[in-house]
C-alpha cells in the first residue's frame, strides 16, 4: 500500500521537475498575481486509477486555498490547473517559517 503513495527515487525526480513546470505555467502566474503563495508541495497517488503521469500532483498552497496542478498530457509538456482546488491549512494557520520554539 505504501508504494502507492511513497515515490521511488525516479518518481521523486519527476515530481521535482513537475514543480518547476508548475511555477513556469500560465495558471500558476495567474494565481500568483491574485493570491499569496505560501508553499508548493508534490505528491502521488497510484490508487487514483490513472495512468502515468496522471497519478502525480503538485499542490500550490495559498492563504485562501490549495490549487492542484496536473500534467496536461502524457508527455507532461505543461502543468495546468483545471479549476481543481482544496482546503488550505494556511487559511487557519500561520506558516511554519520562521521556526518557533
Amino acid at each position: 500500500m505504501e508504494q502507492a503513495y511513497k515515490p521511488s527515487e525516479s518518481e521523486q525526480a519527476i515530481l521535482s521537475e513537475m514543480v518547476l513546470k508548475t511555477v513556469e505555467s500560465e495558471d500558476y502566474k495567474k494565481i500568483a498575481e491574485k493570491e499569496n503563495i505560501i508553499a508548493i508541495d508534490r505528491s502521488m497517488d497510484k490508487n487514483k486509477g490513472g495512468m502515468f503521469p496522471y497519478y502525480f500532483e503538485v499542490s500550490v498552497r495559498t492563504d485562501k486555498q490549495t490549487y492542484l496542478f496536473f500534467c496536461d498530457n502524457d508527455q507532461c509538456s505543461n502543468m495546468e490547473n483545471d479549476g481543481a482546488t482544496t482546503y488550505s491549512r494556511y487559511k487557519d494557520e500561520e506558516p511554519k517559517i520562521p521556526f518557533k520554539k
